[in-house]
């Protein structure tokens, strides 16, 4: 264990992908660094279990990465080795039509809709688009029309441009999937924002090549964190240490105490934590009012997964995608997760937003039956339709991240009306004198997934790396 009061270069909070991509680059330049994480292990919110005694691992986290335009996870991808396995991106996807009866389309097309449902979703989609096309990643205040956007809903705003609650709808299942939170409780500025990080809304919801959802890893992702904390020096990162209070004297030094009563110094400190976590972090002097009113001006959404895992995948027997869509019952949407190499064969199911809220709220044992219900009714029931055998799961896993007292929501923290073209959403990635902030949402790229919280990593460690740089000139000059 390193000992109580040592000083060290730079200390970092958190061990997810962010933090450990900062401490990596830290070490690499010559700086001592230490680690400070309050779970029991790294990865933040990527989390990789066991599938079944069958064998293979399923993440209940991060999931996916691609091998263009998230370049940072791929080329760590290629350095650690990890096999990665393409989306399956063939079959018949699943939802109920408005008579109730199950409805199959085929992968890679939209659900069935009326000529007038079309027309609006088009004009919604259309609007959303234009604005995306012309935001600016690296000032979103500056963007055409950035107040007007950031003064309503997104929900308000797909009323306005569809002029339909067809457009609410497609903006609520948009939000819910991207973030966990209904189009009512984000900005629309925000949105707008978060899919231009993302490389537009296209690549977002692809599953096929540049897209958000093309590359899984075998190896699990939690694995990315765990490759990276092997390069730290031994003893340099301790879990199950929560940091309580960052102090920064006169003299450049920040006195870190953790939970614990243990205390390390610190030339400058890099905080990996979501926006709307710092509170549980007492900082004197305190944050800026433009900082803590960031952290009172956004929340993380309510993030699921309920991972079905079985002996076979009968699924694909049937013709079946392995996705899903739907407005009844928890599960939201699905995919298919199999690892053939392993012999794992699953479907994650994504419970999102309010009707994920809403399920929260009932026993284990009656949200597993619910969870069951909503995914026999479309999966059990089209495979039986062609004669398919539904066997029993094997297995069946569940991880909701609202749950997490670390992570308390997840993907990623949004922002309501206001924020984002005011003092706070200016000030996300603005250091507070020796303290330095990363994390996924401060990214400009990819923003909410782990490409994002690598990059955001890189820019913290460069900070910090300059910033000890120019002190040691500035005192070899005075010398």
């Amino acid at each position: 264990m390193v000992a109580a009061a040592e000083s060290v270069d730079v200390l970092v909070v958190g061990a997810g992908l962010s933090g450990l991509r900062a401490a990596v680059d830290v070490h690499r330049a010559g700086l001592s660094v230490v680690v400070l994480e309050a779970r029991d292990r790294v990865g933040g919110k990527t989390l990789s279990v066991a599938a079944s005694h069958l064998g293979g691992k399923v993440d209940l986290g991060a999931a996916w990465i691609n091998d263009t335009n998230q370049s940072e996870m791929y080329k760590l991808a290629r350095e650690f080795g990890f096999d990665l396995v393409e989306q399956r991106s063939s079959g018949f996807n699943l939802t109920k039509g408005l008579d109730g009866n199950l409805v199959k389309f085929p992968f890679n097309s939209s659900g069935p809709a009326s000529p007038q449902d079309e027309a609006a979703r088009d004009a919604f989609y259309g609007a959303l688009v234009e604005h995306v096309s012309v935001a600016n990643h690296e000032s979103p205040h500056l963007c055409p029309d950035a107040l007007k956007l950031d003064s309503m809903t997104f929900e308000e705003f797909a009323r306005a441009e569809s002029k339909s609650e067809v457009g609410v709808n497609v903006a609520n299942r948009m939000s819910a999937a991207l973030l966990g939170v209904d189009a009512e409780e984000v900005s629309a500025l925000f949105m707008v924002d978060y899919i231009q990080s993302g490389t537009g809304l296209e690549n977002m919801s692809s599953d096929l090549k540049d897209g958000g959802q093309y590359l899984r890893n075998r190896q699990g992702n939690q694995a990315f964190s765990a490759r990276m904390a092997a390069k730290l020096p031994q003893n340099s990162l301790q879990t199950s240490t929560a940091v309580s209070k960052i102090t920064q004297s006169g003299y450049n030094i920040c006195e870190v105490t953790t939970t614990s009563g243990s205390t390390y110094y610190a030339k400058t400190v890099i905080v990996s934590v979501p926006t709307c976590v710092l509170p549980s972090i007492t900082f004197d002097p305190p944050l800026p009012p433009a900082r803590m009113s960031l952290s009172q001006n956004t929340q993380l959404g309510y993030y699921a997964k309920a991972i079905f895992i079985f002996d076979r995948p009968w699924w694909r027997e049937a013709g079946l995608s392995g996705i899903m869509e739907s407005d009844e019952g928890p599960i939201s949407f699905s995919r298919d997760s199999c690892v053939e190499a392993d012999g794992q064969y699953s479907i994650t199911c994504f419970i999102v937003g309010d009707p994920g809220r809403r399920w929260s709220k009932w026993s284990a044992a009656e949200r597993r039956r619910r969870v069951a219900e909503q995914f026999d009714a479309h999966f059990g029931q089209a495979a039986r339709d062609v004669g398919v055998t539904v066997p029993a799961a094997v297995n069946i896993i569940e991880k909701e991240w609202i749950k997490d007292p670390w992570a308390c929501g997840a993907p990623s923290a949004v922002m309501m009306p206001g924020t984002l073209t005011g003092d706070a959403g200016k000030s996300i990635r603005e250091p507070l004198r020796n303290v330095h902030f990363v994390g996924t949402e401060t990214a400009l790229v990819w923003k909410g997934y782990m490409e994002g919280a690598v990059r955001s990593g890189i820019r913290g460690a460069q900070e910090v790396i300059q910033k000890l740089s120019s002190r040691t000139l500035e005192r070899a000059k005075l010398s």
